[in-house]
């Protein structure tokens, strides 16, 4: 394994040597980065081109400054000796600087939406190959395609429009109309139908359930005016909680263990008490102390599901903890639907609380609560965004490898055994259906740090893709350059920990040098 590991480094070095001499030399011969002071009349025109060859060192062959900026850039393996020198772009600004500023951005952009389009489309995956060739898998399958083949921009368009512009306007007034409500109500209706399965009387009878909630749950807030002051309380939080220990518990240990059911539901009471214990903590919040909260929900979680017991204590534990964690979330949501009116009232945000473009609102004071809202409604539409667009793959993938593992020689032997569904699925299949998933997602780190260049700009945020074409507009080698040094290196790290992941995903995989 070690002796694996140490070659792929020496290969992956030697292939990040080669390569960033190419992208050097191809960026330096892509333009005139003095093109713009030629054209000019100004009476300094000399003095500014002058500065320009200076800071750029223009005067020195290509290959030669390749190599100056590769010594600097070899500081940077030293640790802890802050030497690092990738050179500076041609407002004179260090890159080391603005690669930070710019991975901030990036990762705050595409992170949350890469997550979710990974648990969404891994979900719908398994979904539709357990449901092969049903009317769920076809729609699906066409939504996906759909969505895939979209151009970013176009999508990003309507989300302005509709999402930021049109919901803005509906918060002067929320006030829904009584057909909508219905018409809503009626259209979840029927996709609870399509997925639910089984006899049409079974699926007319949760369709109606499902219309006839959604359709009092819209009256609702239209009569209290929700989305002006909105919050899920304790009761709401208490009923959907108990809903995820069902869940959670079917998923991970299956509801015949009644210990692990057990252990989730009392992490749900423990939640629900803690609510009130913990509201005069969370005005003083900060990122830290949520972590810190995090961690210790999921600790307890553990906790209770190893006093629990049962035949098997891990599945307890497991049950009891996830749980512990959906329902932090649960908390951490209602506080900050707390915090919203203060949001919507801010004399920065002149009740037009979902931002079109940039990472934040300029100049905006406030606690946690405050900014971090602030940070969401930035977010919602390029993250929906980048979904939308990257669901597609991890759906398919995932759809077709479960496909080809739900047909093989060890699953119906699982079957003949008399393992129930659930166990043959998760354990047996899904995990070696990861298998193809993960070299995907390997792929997609990479792409998640160089940056969403078409989302960025249309949301104009300055990430990685900003950085990256503005250093290419410039014919500035540094900046493209520091973008190229994160992408790479991250893209072949993961790739490593994609092949070491093979081994733990399937035991009959193994690495060897």
């Amino acid at each position: 394994m070690v002796t694996y590991i140490v070659r792929r480094l020496v290969t992956a070095a030697l292939i990040l040597l080669g390569a960033s001499f190419l992208v050097y030399l191809l960026t330096a011969a892509s333009g005139d980065p003095l093109a713009e002071f030629r054209a000019s009349s100004a009476p300094n025109k000399q003095q500014l081109m002058d500065s320009r060859s200076a800071l750029l060192d223009l005067d020195t062959p290509a290959p030669v400054r390749y190599f100056k900026w590769l010594g600097g850039a070899a500081q940077c393996l030293v640790p802890f000796t802050g030497s690092c020198n990738l050179g500076k772009n041609i407002a004179g600004q260090p890159i080391t600087d603005a690669l930070g500023h710019a991975l901030i951005q990036t990762l705050t952009l595409v992170t949350g939406a890469t997550v979710l389009a990974i648990l969404v489309g891994i979900t719908l995956g398994i979904i539709t190959a357990l449901r092969q060739y049903s009317t769920l898998d076809y729609g699906v399958t066409f939504m996906a395609f759909l969505f895939f083949s979209l151009p970013i921009f176009w999508v990003a368009v309507l989300l302005k429009e509709f999402g930021a512009i049109g919901f803005n306007n509906f918060l002067r007034n929320p006030e829904i109309p009584l057909p909508v409500s219905l018409g809503v109500g009626a259209v979840f209706g029927a996709v609870a139908m399509i997925v639910a399965g089984g006899d049409a009387r079974r699926r007319a009878l949760i369709g109606g359930i499902v219309f006839a909630a959604v359709a009092a749950v819209l009256i609702y807030f239209s009569v209290t005016q929700w989305f002006k002051t909105p919050g899920l309380g304790p009761v709401v939080i208490a009923i959907a909680g108990v809903g995820i220990a069902f869940a959670v518990t079917l998923l991970t240990a299956g509801l015949r263990n009644r210990k692990a059911l057990q252990s989730a539901l009392i992490a749900v009471g423990a939640g629900v008490v803690l609510y009130f214990v913990l509201q005069p903590l969370l005005n003083q919040a900060t990122f830290l102390m949520i972590v810190l909260l995090a961690v210790a929900a999921v600790l307890v979680g553990m906790a209770i599901g190893y006093f629990m017991g049962g035949y098997d204590r891990g599945q307890s534990m497991r049950a009891a903890a996830i749980t512990s964690f959906l329902l932090g979330f649960l908390i951490l949501l209602d506080r900050f639907m707390q915090a919203w009116p203060a949001y919507f009232n801010n004399s920065r945000v002149r009740g037009r609380p979902i931002a079109t473009i940039g990472a934040g609102t300029p100049n905006i004071e406030g606690d946690f609560w405050i900014l971090g809202i602030d940070s969401f409604t930035h977010l919602i539409l390029p993250t929906t965004a980048l979904i939308l667009i990257s669901l597609a793959g991890y759906t398919r993938f995932t759809r077709a490898s479960m496909l080809e593992i739900m047909n093989m020689d060890y699953i119906r032997t699982a079957r003949a055994k008399g393992l129930s569904e659930r166990t043959v699925v998760m354990r047996h299949a899904f995990r070696n259906a990861l298998i193809p998933v993960a070299t995907i997602v390997a792929f997609d780190i990479g792409g998640l740090i160089g940056g969403a260049v078409i989302t960025e700009t249309v949301f104009s945020v300055r990430g990685m893709g900003f950085l990256f074409l503005d250093g290419i507009q410039h014919v500035d080698p540094n900046p493209v350059m520091g973008v190229f040094i994160c992408v790479a290196i991250t893209a072949m790290a993961f790739n490593l920990i994609a092949d070491l992941a093979y081994s733990a995903l399937d035991p009959r995989v193994r690495v060897k040098a």
